[in-house]
């Protein structure tokens, strides 16, 4: 965990003060909207170069490189700005998230199968962070994370994200849409670690979202899960790309039901 928390913290102090300079996009992903800014590079060449220095032989899955192997059977997943459309235009909701992961043997870090070990987010532009280990329970600020107690579902404030490509995006609002009449609210803060971090410490009841990426969710992930909650897919399938789900494990029960009949982890 130290490690984690150390190397988020410098990286998450480097994109707070590169944010008081001009940001500009410096490529674009699945879309046209989908951007990566220069401190997106800078951020992940730090981490990747610190967590070389303090664990030689672990490799690295980022949201910006290649992914580097791993002689110790250790990956660390790197997403060096989380949140990067809010920290373009100034919306203080971003992260950096650090997560270190083992899988099986031969086998790449993927979410269907690794075991997170450790993580960390940090949002830098008030220093609140989420620390946890596996099986040593999650931390803000080094005080104790615990999800809300399960309420019904027409009384959750539920967290979700949306992708960036037209036909996803319509998918989404179709599950939305039929989904806002059921639950107290909605919320998209811009970040899934946050999101995830946010339901760690009570500020949601629920979340749900298609479409992370493994850096999106390996931290998050580990802190919801150490703070009570459960994190899984949809039809039986682990948390992943297809749909994360987490929660009280009554209440992801019924979402999970929910999202299952409306086709949600489908593009139609």
């Amino acid at each position: 965990m130290h490690v984690a928390e150390t190397v988020a913290r410098e990286a998450g102090e480097l994109i707070r003060t590169g944010r008081e300079g001009e940001v500009s996009v410096a490529a674009t992903k699945s879309s046209a909207q989908d951007v990566v800014t220069a401190m997106d590079l800078a951020s992940e060449a730090l981490l990747r170069r610190r967590l070389a220095e303090l664990r030689p032989g672990d490799g690295v899955l980022g949201e910006e490189d290649a992914l580097t192997q791993s002689s110790s059977g250790t990956w660390w997943v790197v997403d060096p700005i989380d949140g990067t459309v809010n920290y373009l235009y100034g919306l203080p909701a971003y992260a950096v998230s650090v997560a270190a992961v083992t899988s099986p043997a031969g086998t790449d870090p993927d979410p269907a199968t690794w075991t997170v070990l450790a993580g960390c987010v940090v949002a830098p532009q008030d220093g609140r962070t989420y620390v946890a280990g596996l099986g040593q329970g999650a931390t803000l600020d080094g005080q104790a994370l615990q999800v809300n107690q399960a309420q019904p579902l027409i009384d959750c404030l539920v967290g979700t994200g949306f992708g960036y490509v037209a036909a996803r995006r319509r998918s989404q609002a179709r599950v939305l849409a039929e989904l806002l009449p059921q639950v107290r609210d909605i919320r998209r803060i811009g970040s899934a670690a946050l999101d995830l971090c946010a339901l760690a410490s009570g500020g949601l009841d629920l979340y749900y979202e298609r479409g992370l990426q493994p850096w999106d969710l390996a931290a998050g992930s580990l802190i919801a899960q150490e703070a009570g909650a459960v994190v899984t897919g949809l039809r039986g399938q682990p948390a992943g790309e297809a749909m994360t789900v987490a929660g009280p494990p009554a209440r992801v029960h019924d979402l999970v039901a929910y999202l299952e009949a409306s086709g949600a982890d489908q593009d139609s």
